[in-house]
């Protein structure tokens, strides 16, 4: 109140209003401002999230994918050992 009062004082009654209209319009490109900001955090908060988990599904595939080929290599017995089909039994 004793803001208010002094601002009158200090700036007559036909500039009062004029301050308090561009105020209100700072004030409200302000918040528009910071809500265009926020939005756009939000929104990259998001792409950000969505990206890592496409990351992570790939990396998850990509190690069963090496899992299974370390799997295939123990159930293979090496080459030397296998039995040759085109061999001659009768030597």
């Amino acid at each position: 109140m004793v803001i208010l009062i002094v601002a009158l004082l200090v700036l007559g009654p036909k500039r009062l209003p004029e301050l308090a209209k561009t105020l209100g319009r700072a004030f409200g490109e302000l918040r528009k401002a910071s809500s265009e900001l926020t939005t756009e955090i939000e929104n990259t908060r998001i792409v950000l999230e969505e990206e890592a988990r496409a990351a992570s599904r790939e990396a998850r595939a990509e190690a069963r994918k090496r899992a299974r080929a370390e799997e295939d290599k123990k159930d293979d017995p090496p080459a030397a050992a296998k039995p040759d089909p085109d061999a001659d039994e009768t030597d």
